[in-house]
């Protein structure tokens, strides 16, 4: 337990940041999840741009790295690609 009234003002906006980076986190999960499910069925691209748009988000306020949100993206575009793939051929 803190001791300074700025310590203990501390632990309480650190555990509010950590709630909100924890459901952002599980937000994006979700989505990810969606998307793969999505990825094979027709609603892959709009699955796809949900999933891109909560990863920009999540970058923007620092809740994960802006490369990782690249990478992440990367691979879904990977993913819907070839999943749109064989049904062109």
């Amino acid at each position: 337990m803190p001791n300074i009234k700025s310590a203990a003002k501390r632990v309480k906006t650190a555990a509010k940041a950590h709630a909100r980076n924890v459901a952002a986190k599980s937000r994006l999960k979700t989505l990810k999840k969606a998307f793969v499910a999505a990825a094979d069925a027709e609603k892959g691209p709009e699955a796809y741009a949900a999933y891109c748009s909560a990863l920009d988000k999540a970058a923007k306020h620092g809740i994960i790295p802006k490369n990782t949100a690249v990478r992440k993206k990367g691979r879904a575009a990977a993913r819907l690609r070839k999943a749109a793939a064989p049904a062109a051929e």
